[in-house]
């Protein structure tokens, strides 16, 4: 189903993931850190405890809790970049734990966007579009459908360093959905800007990840942008999911 269409028919749930949806299956993950790596006295901490959980395809779930309490580690074991002591990640139904970081599908937007200083807009949201598989046509295509999503069309010529704060977050989601992942992992995305931007592009990722049918895993500190982006949230404390 197009981008367009998945909009026109949000409102009868057509496009909403079928019930039992298999997607991604966290089973006891346990993630541990040497002292070293932590500046701890122990000689090893628990930064991730028996997690366990499930997201359906094209839900959107929001991981809350105090800082330190295991939110990113985790959302980093989803992606490959942590080993596990304990535990296994699947989608659907097959398990990831041979399989590596940028074989899983995956996409990872950081708290800062980490966009490329010295490529225009529209280069920084094709990144990840393989161009072996793509037609040129197929590219700026995609690109340009992905801007217009945001908010931003016809913003692909500008430099990055013209940007707002606001805008480059726009654009470094842009940039994670051109690929089409199956599961977009966001860790913090909005918590570098102030107050009222916050709230308001809250509301805008919502709708943006609805109206392409992402299946996504929100980690924020903050309930309210919780609330406002996810069907569920999940509460970690101390390296273990709560509620």
């Amino acid at each position: 189903m197009s981008e367009d269409r998945m909009e026109q028919t949000r409102g009868s749930g057509e496009g909403k993931p079928a019930g039992g949806a298999s997607g991604l299956e966290v089973r006891g993950v346990t993630v541990r850190y040497d002292g070293d790596r932590r500046r701890s006295a122990a000689p090893e901490t628990a930064a991730v405890s028996e997690a366990s959980f499930e997201v359906a395809r094209g839900e959107i779930v929001a991981l809350t809790g105090p800082s330190g309490c295991g939110k990113s580690t985790l959302l980093r074991a989803i992606s490959g970049l942590e080993p596990l002591v304990a535990g296994s990640i699947a989608w659907g139904g097959h398990d990831l734990s041979a399989v590596p970081p940028h074989q899983r599908g995956f996409g990872l937007m950081f708290q800062d966007g980490q966009l490329f200083a010295h490529m225009n807009v529209a280069k920084n949201v094709a990144y990840g579009l393989n161009s072996k598989v793509l037609a040129k046509a197929e590219r700026h295509e995609r690109v340009d459908k992905l801007l217009e999503l945001v908010g931003l069309p016809g913003s692909g010529g500008r430099a990055v360093t013209e940007l707002s704060g606001g805008e480059r977050q726009r654009i470094a989601l842009a940039r994670s959905l051109a690929p089409r992942p199956r599961l977009l992992l966001l860790d913090e995305p909005l918590s570098a800007l102030d107050r009222e931007l916050r709230e308001r592009l809250a509301g805008e990722l919502a709708t943006l990840l609805r109206a392409t049918a992402t299946t996504a895993i929100l980690v924020t500190h903050d309930p309210q942008e919780a609330e406002t982006v996810a069907d569920r949230v999940l509460e970690m404390r101390g390296g273990r999911i709560v509620s």
